[in-house]
């Protein structure tokens, strides 16, 4: 029995109907439907585009525009909602636009694809939410820089190798995080310009002999350019990975600094106190206060970066152009979006609300260590030893410190001299934190100075 052409999303080829479980299998709305507002702001374009060449008249033009706007205005109120039968939002537009407007609704896809259709509505809502992805980085930036603010001369002891090495200040140790986040922003601002292409009227694959304007409707959705390739036009998914990665990045950067904060949460470190805005208890223990929102970061890296490994797998072995396969490119880039933008959200409240520093606790933390044993040797090289010599002069004094339990600042100035005659009575205060973070006024580093110059260029960086 033939299929009626009217209802039925293919053409008369086709005799039967989808099995119902492959249609369940087959069809996208249940996700896609995401990319309604970008549908009929493409769909607009294409209509007054196809106005212009003469292929419809102005007035047909117009009727579809305001079919389409009756659409937006259903979706709005909760009228539109697409079944199984639709496949996809594409059709499930069309659809709605022949109810409303009869055979003109069915003009409306005169001179494209669903495959150049599908890529241009992607780019168009990826390009918004790399826009709020932005502006969530901004708010999260201002979270740190108005912590930093607040504690301009708090110190706290730098790492490495989870080891205390020297101290810094705690407004350098958090500038660290701006910058990442201002490289995650350059990145993105990087990638709008491979987004910012438009497929549209690259067709199935190999363009249309419909008299178009490629370029007219890609100004009007506000496109840099148009792809210079058919194929490569509705076949690119390039553009999902690259943000992908970005996010990846981003990610990577709020993790690194969750890690941290569980770390200051702990009571071996004790260096922040958690408030109760962004804090959970234990079912058991009724002392507990658990860093919940830095783990939920922390953990929701792996599927920002399990979208990133599904997109490469899932595009590395396709034939040009259009495969069924890019419809599993949705899913992962709507999640990606999603827990980005989630996490970018609750590490900023974090920052804003749901902790505090423990000052008192940090200068204890930078005053009873050997973090000051590179400054004991660059006093030495001041008075001329040689580095690898005050080197090894220190190494061997911060052994004997440890053996008796004393820090290098209880060491009478005596013992300093009987260690080497350069030694005078300023290195007590040569040694002391304050100072050790005060001295390193190298470009970037963490005097305290210094940092003030960081954290007003990255003021003045924001928007």
């Amino acid at each position: 029995m033939a299929v009626d052409s009217t209802s039925s999303t293919w053409s008369q080829r086709f005799e039967q109907g989808l099995h119902p479980a492959i249609e369940r299998f087959n069809a996208s709305i249940g996700f896609d439907i995401t990319l309604l507002q970008e549908d009929l702001d493409g769909s607009i374009a294409h209509a007054r585009m196809l106005a212009s060449t003469g292929v419809l008249t102005a007035q047909e033009a117009e009727q579809l525009v305001a079919g389409l706007e009756q659409v937006r205005t259903e979706a709005a109120a909760g009228q539109f909602n697409p079944g199984l039968e639709d496949e996809d939002v594409h059709f499930a537009v069309e659809r709605r636009l022949i109810a409303i407007l009869g055979p003109l609704g069915k003009k409306l896809h005169t001179g494209r694809s669903r495959n150049d259709q599908v890529g241009t509505d992607l780019r168009l809502w990826l390009r918004r939410q790399i826009g709020a992805i932005d502006a969530a980085l901004v708010r999260f930036e201002r979270a740190l820089l108005t912590q930093a603010e607040a504690h301009p001369e708090v110190m706290i002891p730098g790492y490495t190798h989870l080891q205390r090495a020297q101290p810094i200040c705690l407004a350098h140790h958090l500038l660290a995080y701006v910058e990442m986040a201002e490289r995650d922003r350059a990145r993105l601002r990087d990638l709008v310009k491979r987004v910012n292409l438009c497929p549209l009227g690259a067709a199935a694959l190999a363009g249309t002999p419909v008299p178009i304007d490629r370029r007219h409707t890609a100004a009007a959705l506000g496109f840099e350019d148009v792809y210079a390739n058919s194929l490569d036009a509705v076949s690119d998914r390039d553009f999902a990975v690259e943000f992908s990665a970005a996010a990846s990045l981003v990610m990577v950067h709020l993790s690194r600094l969750s890690e941290e904060v569980i770390l200051w949460a702990s009571e071996e470190f004790r260096f922040i106190s958690l408030t109760d805005r962004c804090a959970t208890g234990s079912s058991l223990m009724p002392q507990k206060k658990n860093p919940d929102v830095p783990e939920l970061v922390r953990g929701k890296c792996g599927r920002v970066f399990g979208h990133l490994q599904g997109l490469l797998v899932m595009i590395k072995g396709l034939p040009l152009a259009y495969n069924k396969d890019f419809q599993e490119d949705k899913e992962a880039l709507f999640d990606v979006v999603r827990t980005t933008l989630d996490c970018l959200e609750a590490m900023a409240i974090l920052f804003e609300e749901g902790l505090s520093f423990r000052p008192e606790r940090l200068e204890e933390a930078v005053a009873s260590d050997f973090s000051n044993a590179t400054d004991v040797a660059d006093y030495l090289v001041a008075k001329g030893v040689p580095f690898r010599e005050a080197y090894q002069l220190v190494g061997g004094l911060v052994k004997g410190c440890l053996q008796e339990g004393i820090l290098l600042r209880d060491l009478p100035l005596e013992r300093w001299q009987q260690l080497h005659p350069a030694f005078e009575a300023d290195i007590h205060q040569a040694i002391h934190p304050r100072q050790v973070v005060a001295a390193r006024r190298s470009e970037g580093g963490t005097a305290f100075d210094q940092v003030q110059l960081q954290l007003q260029r990255a003021l003045q960086r924001l928007p």
